[in-house]
């Protein structure tokens, strides 16, 4: 199988359905390997259209929501009622509507001041690595990609922790005006993930998603080039608007 895939559908509606389909496929495949699902959620717009399919019949009824442990790529540093909170967002419009035990959500402490954060979180996800390793194992990411390149909370420019062995850190940005602090996983335990889905809609993503999947590779500046799984497969799920540059 390919490490790199990409699926191209006319509408963003038709985008979520297959990657519902994607994320009930993938996880149902771990929790009869395995017994359970290890998945990692994104904030944003984009994966609303998801969760609202996720939700609802099929996939709410055909899921085993009680078998799967629910992570997060990254985190504002607001508490969870505020609008912006990753975590405040899914619980909203996914995980109340669903039967997932709330010991099974694992969401970054918002409330906490970053580095804080980070270092909590990276405890709370070596829980889960294997004996003897110091990574998760995760089953499905879900990715969103910003219209500069980003994705997750790994900005242009930014560099990453120099210790190749870190699974999370602290975060000083600001995207479309928005400044704030921010917790993010690194590039290094998501491409340790089984499955990673990307899911880009809107004619304002094309030119940088053009420069990501078919221009030079320049990482540090298109931090989406990260994302290069050491044994998985990554799946671009993109509408026709977002790949209206694409050759």
């Amino acid at each position: 199988m390919a490490r790199n895939r990409t699926i191209i559908k006319p509408t963003p509606e038709e985008v979520f359905e297959i990657a519902a389909r994607n994320f009930m496929e993938m996880t149902c495949r771990a929790i009869e390997k395995r017994g359970h699902a290890l998945v990692v959620l994104s904030g944003g717009s984009t994966p609303q259209g998801l969760f609202e399919l996720l939700r609802q019949p099929p996939f709410v009824n055909e899921i085993a929501w009680q078998q799967m442990h629910i992570f997060w790529a990254d985190e504002r540093c607001v508490p969870a009622d505020d609008p912006q909170s990753n975590y405040g967002q899914a619980l909203q419009q996914l995980l109340t509507h669903v039967e997932i035990p709330p010991e099974n959500i694992h969401p970054i402490n918002g409330s906490l001041e970053p580095a804080e954060a980070a270092r909590q979180y990276e405890r709370e996800l070596r829980r889960f690595a294997h004996p003897g390793q110091q990574f998760p194992v995760f089953d499905w990411v879900l990715l969103g990609m910003g219209a500069d390149g980003h994705t997750a909370s790994l900005f242009p420019g930014q560099p990453e922790p120099a210790d190749p062995m870190r699974l999370a850190f602290a975060v000083t940005a600001q995207y479309e005006g928005r400044p704030a602090s921010r917790v993010s996983l690194t590039s290094s335990v998501i491409n340790h993930a089984l499955r990673i889905a990307f899911l880009v809609t809107g004619a304002s993503k094309a030119d940088a998603l053009k420069k990501v999947l078919q221009g030079e590779q320049l990482p540090l500046q298109l931090p989406a080039q990260r994302i290069q799984p050491t044994g998985g497969v990554v799946t671009w799920f993109i509408d026709q608007a977002a790949a209206s540059q694409l050759s």
